[in-house]
């Protein structure tokens, strides 16, 4: 692993996502690095909320700008929910939208970007155990060519401090009854699992992956490594655990990792706090103690690049993330880049 300095730190904890200025953003030039190598972004969202809307016209600006992206994989965000009905299919809403955008542009009306390729959905496997089939089953209906998986959003830490954006989570949720008992439900039905935790609570995703072999799991955004409440200042603190904890994770063949989302308030960075974005080479310089030991311990054919956009954008735009990532991934061999960027998202996800 690369030694630096501390980062500079964001306040302990900020209840949403970091504002998007397009002003600020469009301080950022740089030219397109590879722009000929192929990319499948293996995570972002779409939503329409007050003072965030971020929709297809939206995503589309961004995978113009240069980077050769072909497709992309939605993951949930409690977007588009369906207003009536029985709460438990209601999260299915978001993947009938999802499913429609992904049709819209298999069109070809907006180009030949195939975005919302592979959908990650959303089901209340704690709530309902085994009784989350049929749950899953309407997912599977509304986008039978796109539906791969589900997340549940269990990343929690007891200092209060520290939250994600998703709100308040029950601890120990992986370990659950009902919630492993909705788990097991997963793999009969060839869904995969996203797992968006903090570092803090890796252990639990270890003993997952062990107990279900046969269940595809997914790490989100490298694990979730803190930098907020008591990791503020202690990057390298929070690094060592981090790592100490991912390293038993890569033994699990089932289970592979995403890089990025590390611009979000609980990474700790501070990017947004500076008068213009930040270049790629900083983008690569903060993030290496992070990507590359992902790459060295599971390997290329277990890791993929993801902007988590819009969340990340609020510190750096769509082309400054990518370029970053190909700056981090210049050392790859030729086969090794094709997976990191493409190959590994569309094998998990069955993307074709």
């Amino acid at each position: 692993m690369h030694t630096q300095a501390e980062e500079p730190v964001a306040p302990q904890f900020t209840p949403a996502e970091i504002p998007i200025r397009p002003d600020w953003l469009a301080q950022w030039h740089e030219p397109i690095l590879d722009p000929g190598l192929p990319v499948i972004d293996a995570h972002h969202h779409l939503w329409d909320r007050p003072g965030q809307r971020y929709l297809l016209d939206e995503l589309l600006a961004d995978t113009r700008g240069g980077h050769n992206v072909r497709a992309t994989v939605y993951v949930q965000c409690r977007s588009m929910l369906r207003a009536q009905g029985p709460m438990a299919l209601r999260p299915v809403g978001e993947t009938e939208f999802a499913n429609g955008t992904a049709a819209q542009c298999a069109s070809h009306l907006y180009g030949t970007l195939r975005a919302c390729a592979g959908i990650v959905g959303y089901a209340d496997l704690a709530g309902l155990g085994v009784e989350v089939r049929p749950v899953l089953e309407a997912h599977l209906q509304a986008a039978p060519l796109r539906f791969r998986g589900i997340r549940c959003m269990t990343a929690w830490h007891p200092d209060p401090g520290i939250a994600p954006n998703s709100g308040k989570v029950r601890p120990g949720l992986l370990a659950d009854r009902r919630f492993r008992a909705g788990f097991a439900q997963l793999a009969p039905l060839g869904l995969s699992y996203d797992a968006w935790v903090f570092h803090t609570q890796l252990d639990e995703v270890l003993d997952l992956a062990r107990r279900f072999e046969d269940t595809s799991i997914v790490l989100d955004h490298a694990g979730g490594p803190l930098g907020i409440g008591p990791y503020a200042g202690r990057r390298n603190m929070a690094l060592r655990e981090w790592r100490a904890a991912m390293a038993p994770l890569a033994a699990c063949a089932n289970v592979s990792v995403k890089l990025g989302g590390l611009n979000m308030h609980v990474g700790g960075l501070a990017f947004h706090r500076q008068p213009c974005p930040p270049s790629s080479e900083a983008l690569a310089q903060a993030w290496r103690p992070v990507i590359e030991p992902c790459i060295e311990m599971f390997g290329a054919g277990r890791c993929m690049f993801e902007s988590n956009f819009s969340v990340d954008k609020g510190m750096a735009p769509y082309n400054a993330v990518w370029n970053a990532f190909k700056r981090l991934a210049s050392g790859a061999s030729v086969d090794e880049k094709a997976m990191l960027f493409a190959g590994t998202a569309a094998r998990v996800y069955r993307l074709g």
